[in-house]
């Protein structure tokens, strides 16, 4: 009879606490560099698969980390949970039983994606620069032809309605061609657009396109011959990065410039240039997540979503029982989960900074366009009129970075053929 040894016990502390008293008797800043001490050294141990010592960090870390507390706290206790699900995923069956009670991805986006345009300036910012660009660049087109891959925010598009229906040179012919997986989205949009085009005297089509990225294909858009083309991707492009990383791996040599080679991107890309846009618009976090190793992104995204953070807390104003701001903090903590607890083509925070899309759009044979030749003076007033203050928006090759302070969160950029 054959004997098997029984598997060592492992305890994985799961709960994100929401406070502890040993956090009363630790100075703020002490504890924000404990936190940061505890949180590398489980990410180290979980990259090795250390179950225990990792359970044991963890455990240390869920007595100063609270989804309540100061903004170091809060960050510690999404990425604590990031790296406690990466544990749990070594034993599937209990992974499932623990997601089963979790709303759906999109359900979930759904409530934050519009509280985040809200209540944080970095997608405001970002629609204005395009919505200006565009307006600039399709002046004298008579049919326009506008697709979006993927955000479906009618904080994009009625305020760009609005612009068109008051050109000097007459009203175009507008059509919006709208990309999304959730069909609830373009259910809800449509009709709004359409209203809005009807009360503006707008000749308007829109164009529901229930798909994903990796799905879209050129014949599926409908481009018609005399259309003036744009699209329009706001968060999302960075998701055709996924792949599986064990094949990259074995084959380290397939990079460019040092940037891993995606032969889905290039194929996506290719194939959006072959219909010639005349614009294509690129709103990405300016962070770099797309990293083999997982202490690697781990720091990166420390560094990138503490900062993230810091400009909640100066929206609420230390506010820290405010329910929309633990709705908006969870939707980033989905992210960091993403990035931390995921591999492979699972993991599709693969966010990367300006420079590589630069090599990416290049290769595929875009150019960069300049969208603002008085960008200095144009981004100071954009900035005032949104009455907050820490927030900057600087000039960068060709790219418009949106900073909070000194430090770049989001990059908009725009290529032409």
């Amino acid at each position: 009879m054959m004997s098997s040894s029984p598997k060592p016990e492992v305890t994985l502390s799961l709960t994100l606490s929401p406070g502890s008293t040993l956090q009363e008797v630790v100075k703020p800043q002490e504890r924000g560099v404990r936190l940061i001490q505890l949180l590398l050294t489980c990410a180290k141990h979980a990259s090795s698969s250390n179950l225990h010592r990792a359970d044991e960090c963890l455990r240390q870390i869920s007595l100063l980390a609270s989804v309540s507390g100061d903004s170091m706290q809060r960050l510690s206790a999404w990425f604590a949970s990031a790296l406690a699900v990466r544990l749990v995923k070594r034993w599937p069956g209990l992974h499932k039983v623990l997601n089963y009670t979790q709303l759906p991805k999109q359900d979930q986006l759904g409530q934050a994606q519009p509280l985040f345009g809200r209540v944080c300036p970095y997608l405001g910012f970002s629609y204005a620069i395009i919505s200006r660009t565009l307006i600039k660049a399709m002046t004298g087109e008579r049919v326009i032809h506008l697709v979006d891959l993927g955000s479906g925010d009618a904080n994009l598009w009625i305020p760009l309605l609005r612009s068109f229906s008051c050109l000097l040179d007459g009203q175009p012919h507008l059509k919006v061609t709208c990309m999304n997986a959730n069909k609830a989205i373009l259910e809800e949009l449509g009709p709004r657009l359409v209203k809005e085009a009807e009360a503006l005297g707008l000749p308007f089509q829109f164009a529901p396109l229930n798909v994903s990225l990796r799905e879209l294909t050129l014949d599926k858009l409908g481009v018609k011959s005399g259309e003036a083309l744009a699209f329009i991707s706001i968060l999302n492009l960075h998701s055709l990065l996924a792949e599986d990383d064990s094949v990259d791996a074995h084959f380290s040599h397939n990079k460019t410039n040092g940037i891993k080679d995606s032969k889905q991107m290039f194929r996506f890309l290719s194939t959006i240039r072959s219909s010639s846009p005349k614009l294509f618009f690129l709103v990405e976090k300016e962070a770099d997540h797309n990293l083999n190793k997982l202490v690697d992104r781990f720091v990166e995204g420390l560094h990138y979503y503490s900062a993230v953070f810091d400009s909640v807390d100066a929206t609420f104003g230390g506010n820290t029982s405010s329910r929309e701001r633990l709705v908006l903090e969870e939707m980033f903590g989905k992210e960091i989960e993403n990035i931390v607890a995921c591999e492979g083509v699972e993991r599709e925070e693969r966010h990367e900074m300006y420079g590589r899309w630069m090599v990416r759009f290049g290769q595929a044979g875009f150019k960069p366009v300049m969208m603002w030749h008085d960008s200095t003076e144009d981004a100071k007033q954009m900035v005032e009129a949104c009455g907050r203050n820490g927030y900057k928006i600087v000039n960068e090759r060709a790219s418009l970075m949106i900073c909070w302070h000194d430090r770049p969160l989001y990059a908009v950029s725009a290529w032409t053929c």
